[in-house]
């Protein structure tokens, strides 16, 4: 590769950093070609993006960048798969889900989900846990719903009761 090759890329992934709040970094290393494949298919379907990065590029990238990391690059060891997504919790998702039929692979370096700087793979649960924003508006509509359906529902029990007693009064 050439050193206009490594500036590009470096370019194109400071543009991918700069344009996502979500990215997680993983070791996808020792998977075969079928399971590569399935893996891929499954980030696809859960609308997450997987590449394979050079360490050296990505934490270039990183660096070039205006988000502060943290930690995170000290992680870029060995293979790295960068796993790009809008919802938060996504590639934690695909990855857990992934890991029923895999073992131990994808394995979880790290994640920087909204300026919070995830390390290693013992904070998957913490990040599968986190609820994307439509999980999150869905939960707030729930719970303003729910005040206006008890009054709602009050007022159609109450009127049938009073229109009871108005039309018991009329008969008498």
């Amino acid at each position: 590769m050439t050193r206009e090759e490594k500036s590009q890329v470096i370019q194109d992934l400071t543009a991918q950093l700069a344009d996502t709040s979500t990215i997680y970094l993983a070791d996808i290393s020792g998977l075969d070609a079928t399971t590569t494949s399935n893996l891929r298919r499954a980030c696809f379907k859960a609308n997450v993006t997987l590449a394979v990065v050079k360490n050296t590029l990505l934490e270039k990238a990183m660096e070039a960048s205006d988000k502060d990391f943290g930690d995170l690059p000290e992680v870029l060891k060995g293979n790295t798969s960068l796993m790009i997504a809008e919802a938060a919790n996504a590639p934690a998702k695909v990855i857990k889900e992934f890991r029923k039929k895999s073992k131990d692979r994808p394995l979880l370096k790290g994640a920087f989900v909204e300026e919070a700087v995830y390390i290693g793979d013992d904070q998957l649960d913490a990040l599968v846990n986190i609820k994307s924003r439509e999980e999150l508006i869905g939960d707030i509509i729930t719970l303003l719903q729910s005040p206006a359906k008890n009054v709602v529902s009050a007022l159609q029990s109450g009127g049938s009761k009073l229109s009871g007693i108005l039309k018991t009064l009329s008969d008498k």
